[in-house]
């Protein structure tokens, strides 16, 4: 991302009356570190719980795609350690594939498809890199049948109205007949979901508050970062995990040549995880143009997989 979108989106995050940072700030390289000690934490569910449906129900959902050849589009694949599990099903079971990885980052891709074809030599990949948002109009000129996999709960990053018009946009680029599976984080006990980002080490701590010291080192900023302190909270009533840094006095900042001002307590809006039930999954297939779903949950029903048919 282009240091001017960055200055622009901090400027005018802060600039509102309720401050807030744009999230896909926070993955810059001591970011990206930082959030891999989060997904190994004990209170961090989310990827265990992924990865114990691809263990041991990718065979199951691979039989539910009703083709015997098709194009797997994965948008922000990463490194494609996961969906491997999920390639290997799909393709022991007889279907042919090609597997088009989508991510913003060349280098993950490369690293994705060498990691895919070392397990899986007879498999086509192509890979995509760029903005999904644009590269997904790549897949509307193959004829194939076509499952679009949008996998780590990531659609809990769009808030309400938002998830959507993503899914929908993700429909416009499906046939009838195609499938499209998300990885969703459900609802469940508040306290589990409070626990996921309000850890015991303060790793998510370290996390939001990276975002202030990259501004401070990519954007000339001055904030102190012992004056603000990470809340998470979790909203059981509309399922929204929301993370906040709190200033904890009162005090300027200076970025480039702006100077914003906080009150004592004043808060900064970093994040939102969004969950959902499946009876909310349910709903959002409908809103969405999808005429179908199956829900593949893990043994203690925090997480989902969700297959959906246009």
């Amino acid at each position: 991302m282009g240091s001017d979108s960055f200055i622009n989106d901090v400027i005018w995050g802060l600039s509102d009356p309720q401050k807030h940072l744009p999230s896909k700030y926070f993955y810059d390289e001591k970011g990206s570190r930082i959030f891999q000690e989060i997904m190994q934490m004990e209170e961090y569910y989310l990827p265990k719980c992924e990865m114990e449906i691809l263990n041991k129900q990718s065979q199951k959902i691979a039989m539910e795609i009703n083709h015997d050849e098709f194009d797997i589009i994965e948008l922000g694949a990463g490194d494609g350690t996961k969906t491997l599990i999920f390639l290997e099903a799909v393709m022991n079971i007889g279907k042919k594939i090609t597997y088009i990885p989508m991510d913003i980052s060349e280098e993950i891709l490369k690293v994705n498809r060498q990691h895919i074809l070392e397990r899986l030599p007879d498999l086509s990949v192509e890979v995509l890199p760029g903005d999904y948002f644009s590269t997904i109009r790549a897949i509307e000129s193959r004829p194939k049948p076509r499952l679009v996999m949008f996998m780590g709960s990531n659609i809990g990053n769009f808030p309400g109205e938002k998830a959507i018009e993503f899914i929908r946009f993700v429909n416009d680029y499906l046939n009838p007949g195609d499938y499209f599976l998300m990885g969703v984080d459900l609802k469940k006990n508040p306290h589990v979901i409070r626990a996921a980002y309000n850890d015991k080490k303060g790793i998510t701590k370290k996390f939001n508050l990276n975002l202030l010291e990259r501004i401070n080192r990519e954007l000339q900023g001055d904030f102190n970062l012992k004056a603000f302190e990470h809340y998470g909270v979790y909203n059981p009533l509309d399922g929204a995990a929301l993370s906040f840094l709190v200033s904890m006095e009162e005090q300027d900042v200076h970025i480039a040549d702006h100077t914003f001002h906080f009150d004592q307590y004043e808060t900064i809006h970093t994040e939102v995880s969004q969950k959902y039930s499946l009876k909310d999954l349910d709903q959002l297939a409908i809103k969405t143009g999808f005429s179908w779903d199956r829900h593949f949950t893990d043994r203690m029903g925090f997480y989902s997989l969700s297959l959906f048919r246009k």
